[in-house]
């Protein structure tokens, strides 16, 4: 996996993913986000990742997916983050709570790189979920 971050003047930077894709990243947030949200962002779109995929495999008729996630930063430099919550707003028709709450715990606990990766670097972090069925 490559990125590169290339100074574009300011407090702001163009990033470009090993993918090809860019982003702009902005620390006053005039012209992109700031790549502390990034990395929410990330770990939302992991976990997220997996636990649709999870749910799918069990046959669970999902048509919506929202990860909510709110951080807690130090208040030193380094401001790193102390504490993540990720709550999940999973919508679908007749979906089973225990599979869910399952999919959660196996992206929790298994298989989400990011929240891993960040866990281990004593980042506390929770997950609850809701389920809205829909017609």
């Amino acid at each position: 996996m490559q990125a590169k971050v290339k100074w574009d003047g300011d407090v702001r930077f163009k990033g470009t993913t090993g993918s090809g894709f860019d982003i702009t990243l902005d620390g006053e947030l005039k012209q992109g986000p700031r790549p502390m949200e990034l990395l929410l962002l990330g770990l939302g779109g992991c976990t997220s990742y997996d636990v649709i995929g999870i749910l799918k495999k069990t046959r669970q008729d999902v048509v919506d997916c929202v990860a909510e996630i709110d951080a807690e930063r130090a208040d030193a430099v380094p401001a790193v983050f102390t504490k993540i919550h990720v709550k999940f707003i999973v919508s679908g028709r007749g979906l089973n709570e225990k599979k869910v709450e399952r999919a959660v715990k196996l992206s929790a606990e298994q298989y989400c790189s990011a929240s891993l990766m960040l866990e281990k670097g004593g980042v506390e972090i929770t997950h609850s979920f809701e389920i809205v069925e829909v017609e």
